[in-house]
């Protein structure tokens, strides 16, 4: 195995340093949102994932923007038109699963913020941070500026990454009598696994930041993205090495 595929196998798990001496709060939530699934025709299940922002998706000019502005469950077959209704305004290869949030992080900041900030399933990071990181070659970084308020005179300038779902778990740290996933709505039910380890074949090679496929609520990073955040001295979050096989 050469050093760069050696480098690509090592991949981190983003989190909040704790204790942290930043004490930075979002108070927002995304404009838009595809409802939720509601009594699956395939499998029953009512269900709304979490983890999946595209905060860079504008509704704005959307002829039907306002049936995604309140959260609520819908039938499969509603469902089903509205994710079809917008999936030209998705880029492709992104997932639309029940409660995908769409748009801007809109709302209130609080507090004192660092370079980058990792907080409700979403990693955000200040303009300058983004730019260096941008320069510095790293891939995938597609940022959308929150519209916040704050309490003093100057609120930060976030912008919330659009990240790409990809990669998946390896089948080993998976229950082995857990249920195939349902072939109307996708859904799986499974506790997350402890500890988890990656699929290294279905880790992506083009970005170096990304939701896991398989479970969204976790951001990883590869080592170019580490060093990249290391070198540069930005701080805000931690990173964990996980497992691949």
């Amino acid at each position: 195995m050469t050093p760069d595929e050696e480098s690509r196998l090592r991949i981190y798990q983003v989190e909040s340093p704790r204790p942290s001496h930043y004490t930075g709060s979002l108070h927002a939530a995304h404009r838009w949102s595809l409802p939720g699934l509601a009594d699956c025709p395939g499998c029953g299940a009512t269900w709304s994932t979490a983890g999946l922002h595209y905060p860079c998706v504008d509704l704005t000019a959307h002829p039907t923007r306002h049936e995604y502005e309140e959260p609520r469950p819908e039938p499969y077959a509603e469902w089903a038109r509205l994710r079809e209704q917008i999936r030209p305004q998705v880029p492709p290869g992104f997932a639309l699963m029940p409660g995908t949030k769409l748009g801007p992080l809109t709302g209130r900041a609080s507090g004192t913020f660092g370079q980058l900030h990792f907080q409700a399933w979403a990693l955000s990071l200040r303009r300058e941070a983004l730019e260096q990181l941008r320069r510095a070659g790293l891939q995938g970084l597609n940022g959308c500026a929150m519209q916040l308020t704050g309490s003093g005179r100057n609120p930060p300038e976030l912008l919330e990454l659009e990240l790409t779902p990809c990669g998946r778990f390896h089948p080993d740290c998976l229950p082995p009598d857990r249920e195939p996933p349902c072939p109307t709505c996708g859904v799986e039910s499974y506790e997350l696994p402890t500890p988890y380890f990656l699929d290294a074949a279905s880790l992506p090679t083009a970005v170096d930041v990304f939701r896991l496929a398989d479970w969204p609520t976790l951001i990883l990073a590869t080592q170019r993205f580490v060093d990249a955040v290391h070198r540069l001295e930005l701080d805000g979050v931690t990173f964990r090495q996980v497992a691949v096989r």
